[in-house]
């Protein structure tokens, strides 16, 4: 199952609704929730490059580094700015990563207090 589907399946079962990929907001984030003006981007570890020296999913490319190189660091930029963008507008945003949807019961704790809090 892929980390998206699997926090969207947990904030269901938990109670919680939401809207999804609303284009109208920078980064088009993954899971709204308009009322509470909370957002939840589900990023994958490589794609995202996730900067976490204990996560064993992310790595850098070895071959091809001229194109991987730039690609992924306009990836993290372009996170970056949308956060930034979304925090601006008054919009509290949490990212999960990909190798955070392993430990389900912890995922469930930092979701639950993130949508409390």
């Amino acid at each position: 199952m892929s980390p998206e589907l699997q926090v969207r399946r947990l904030l269901h079962a938990l109670g919680y609704r939401y809207r999804l990929h609303r284009k109208s907001l920078p980064g088009h984030p993954d899971i709204i929730f308009t009322r509470l003006k909370k957002i939840i981007f589900v990023h994958g570890c490589f794609w995202h490059q996730h900067s976490d020296s204990a996560c064993k999913v992310t790595r850098v490319p070895k071959s091809r580094l001229e194109y991987w190189g730039p690609k992924l660091a306009r990836n993290k930029q372009r996170d970056a700015d949308s956060i930034t963008l979304l925090s601006q507008m008054g919009w509290n945003v949490l990212v999960v990563w990909e190798c955070q949807t392993v430990d389900e019961s912890r995922l469930t704790s930092k979701l639950v207090a993130f949508l409390k809090g």
